[in-house]
């Protein structure tokens, strides 16, 4: 079976900054053409990370919206990941749709990198999040978990270097075209 990068699913609440991150990891500006800034429909898009020492340096980001009217394409995008993105603003925590994700995240069985966005602003708190989410069973690292926690700001994007490369390289601590995942079906 020839290598393939990771399908990387971006989830979470709508506002809290998921393609704002996209955005910046690409180096385009497809939030500014979006209708009122959000996501309305799933998008894919594959960046080279110029890591080397893997088969591929290739990985596939899935864009969702995070909207409440779009659960299915973020239960889509959870199912068909290698890995999920959960994104939360580091003012406002753990909202219906963060939670929401949490839920696709479980059901697919689907490891994921908690990144708290807006971490540079004056009200953020970043501690809340990590106590929130001991109340759906996600314990992150330094707090006696498995899930990586990063902090970022994507407004200005202040995005430290060793993020993508963490991430690229937890990523590929595991041959990906031996992981099963299950077939896509159609959305009802």
């Amino acid at each position: 079976m020839k290598p393939r990068g990771p399908i990387v699913t971006i989830l979470g609440h709508v506002d809290h900054g998921k393609t704002t991150l996209l955005d910046y990891i690409r180096k385009t500006n497809i939030t500014e053409r979006e209708h009122g800034g959000i996501t309305q429909g799933i998008g894919a898009y594959e960046i080279h990370s110029g890591i080397k020492g893997y088969p591929t340096d290739a990985m596939t980001f899935i864009d969702t919206p995070g909207h409440e009217a779009f659960s299915k394409l973020r239960a889509r995008g959870a199912t068909i990941a290698d890995i999920a993105l959960l994104i939360v603003d580091a003012k406002d925590s753990l909202m219906p749709q963060t939670v929401e994700s949490i839920s696709h995240i479980k059901a697919s069985k689907t490891p994921c990198i908690i990144v708290a966005n807006k971490s540079d602003l004056p009200d953020a708190n970043p501690e809340k999040i990590k106590i929130d989410l001991m109340k759906y069973t996600m314990l992150v690292e330094d707090k006696g978990g498995d899930i990586p926690f990063v902090q970022i700001s994507a407004k200005p994007v202040t995005v430290s270097p060793s993020f993508l490369r963490r991430s690229f390289c937890w990523l590929h601590t595991t041959p990906l075209n031996t992981i099963p995942r299950p077939h896509p079906r159609p959305m009802s």
